[in-house]
């Protein structure tokens, strides 16, 4: 039966040392894409932020946005973008309480740079993608800009109370540990996704396999039979919610996990 694989990008499909992608995660992918089996990235991250170091590896689909957009075979199957208005609550709501956000979708990403950011993790994200040269958007209420999905980064607990009062009506909020959290459309995760996926290719549960690291990735590991986390894992938890953990990314988890699973 061929199998399918979805990958996490962060600490899984990259070393959690230095955020490169080892050499024998690439040999293994292309390994079992050569013996007829499917290669997914399934990735918080919107299509524009899957960078091309990622892409170049050769995947036959992408899942991206915590599964508010899919492609398969290099055609876009499913998008789900949120409203205008719905960003400008959320962007309100950010700028009361005093929360540093990012909003992302599959075109762009970009930070409310109306104030100056009060977060470490912020400003090291920000500073990341000016290093990648990316054109992020400054006025954020034009009437022609909207988001897919947004994290935050705060400060103090009370702060996430209350902006979750405004966030909660329209978003899950996923504990991405500290004070750092990711915000998805209700109804929607990397579960989401492979099930799209599989029955789009019109295969079974028991062909899919997914591989993650972190807490944004419980979904997708509890929704699959086959369930691998890295070595890395954080937090610990996992590996008891998991069918296998593998070695480090660092450590040729990729490779370990998809030879024991006999993709080639």
């Amino acid at each position: 039966m061929k199998k399918i694989a979805f990958f996490d990008i962060d600490g899984t499909l990259t070393s959690e040392i230095d955020g490169s992608v080892p050499a024998s995660a690439v040999t293994a992918i292309r390994k079992a894409r050569e013996n007829g089996n499917l290669m997914f990235i399934n990735t918080g991250r919107c299509f524009q932020n899957v960078e091309l170091r990622f892409r170049e590896i050769g995947f036959d689909g992408y899942i991206c946005g915590c599964g508010t957009n899919i492609y398969c075979d290099g055609k876009d199957v499913l998008y789900i973008p949120q409203t205008h208005n719905v960003i400008m609550e959320i962007l309100q709501a950010a700028q009361k309480t005093n929360v540093d956000i990012l909003f992302e979708s599959r075109k762009e990403v970009c930070f409310d740079t109306s104030r100056p950011f009060s977060h470490p993790g912020a400003i090291r994200q920000y500073e990341a993608f000016v290093a990648r040269n990316y054109t992020m958007p400054k006025d954020l209420e034009n009437p022609n800009f909207f988001s897919d999905k947004f994290v935050i980064w705060y400060l103090e607990e009370t702060q996430l109370d209350e902006f979750r009062k405004v966030s909660d009506k329209y978003f899950e909020c996923i504990d991405r540990g500290g004070t750092f959290r990711e915000f998805v459309p209700y109804g929607y995760s990397k579960a989401t996704g492979i099930d799209f996926v599989l029955k789009h290719y019109n295969l079974p549960l028991e062909a899919a396999y997914a591989f993650g690291d972190s807490n944004n990735d419980l979904s997708m590991l509890n929704f699959v039979k086959n369930s691998v986390a890295m070595g890395n894992a954080s937090p610990t938890s996992l590996f008891e919610q998991v069918s296998y953990v593998t070695s480090n990314a660092s450590e040729d988890g990729i490779f370990n996990a998809l030879k024991h699973f006999n993709f080639f």
